[in-house]
């Protein structure tokens, strides 16, 4: 079998994203290999405290860079708790799917890991969802995680 030398795993912060981020770190760690863990956020031109208020919890994903780091931060921790040792973390501003696609040609990844998330939604099968497009479009090995 060939070992994955360089590995690519994407996070929003969410309790499903943290699955596939655990499971990117234990393959990491057996596989000896480097582990990006990427989160990709947008910004908005005219942010509204009240869209803020509605978004809660999510409100990182359209607000900005710092709290992409913090969640970055976090997920390479938790990654390092399943064995990782080669661990960096990558906010980058856009589209998931973009950013996921960039990274992996960025640093060589040979395996991208996602969630599951959003891949059997309606909406996901009508617009496409990131484990779908990313598996469609990226051009290496994608484990998707089977998160919920």
């Amino acid at each position: 079998m060939v070992a994955y030398k360089t590995i690519v795993a994407g996070t929003d912060g969410s309790a499903t994203a943290a699955r596939a981020v655990d499971r990117a770190g234990a393959v990491a760690a057996s596989c000896e290999a480097a582990l990006y863990i990427v989160c990709a956020y947008q910004v908005r031109e005219h942010p509204n405290d009240e869209a803020d208020h509605a978004l809660g919890q999510d409100a990182w994903m359209v607000t900005g860079s710092t709290p992409a780091n913090g969640v970055a931060s976090d997920a390479a921790d938790r990654a390092r708790a399943m064995g990782a040792d080669n661990v960096q973390t990558m906010a980058v501003k856009g589209a998931p799917t973009t950013v996921l696609e960039d990274a992996v040609t960025n640093v060589g990844a040979d395996l991208l890991v996602v969630g599951n998330v959003g891949l059997n939604t309606l909406t996901g099968r009508i617009l496409g969802s990131v484990p779908q497009n990313v598996a469609r479009r990226s051009g290496v090995d994608v484990l998707i995680v089977h998160t919920s």
